[in-house]
């Protein structure tokens, strides 16, 4: 029962608890972007690019920082299995 929780945070290099600070920390902030592109919808003339930064900010911190977080964590597993 608990590999339902930790399987997925450790495929990304994460404890349960890391993973559930950093997917709220994505839920709160695509909810903050929904609302800002819903006044947009009334009001276009403010929030206008609140949208877009948000998906650039997360799609980087989501995909290349994960990217880069995995290749380190390959590194140091290769170093430590030569160092057997």
């Amino acid at each position: 029962m608990i590999r339902l929780f930790t399987h997925h945070p450790e495929t990304v290099g994460e404890t349960y608890l890391e993973h559930m600070a950093v997917a709220s920390s994505f839920g709160f902030r695509m909810f903050f972007a929904s609302l800002a592109c819903m006044v947009h919808a009334f009001l276009p003339f403010l929030c206008v690019k609140t949208g877009s930064a948000a998906i650039t900010q997360l799609h980087d911190r989501m995909v290349t920082n994960r990217h880069n977080q995995t290749a380190a964590a390959v590194d140091r597993q290769s170093a430590m299995a030569g160092s057997d």
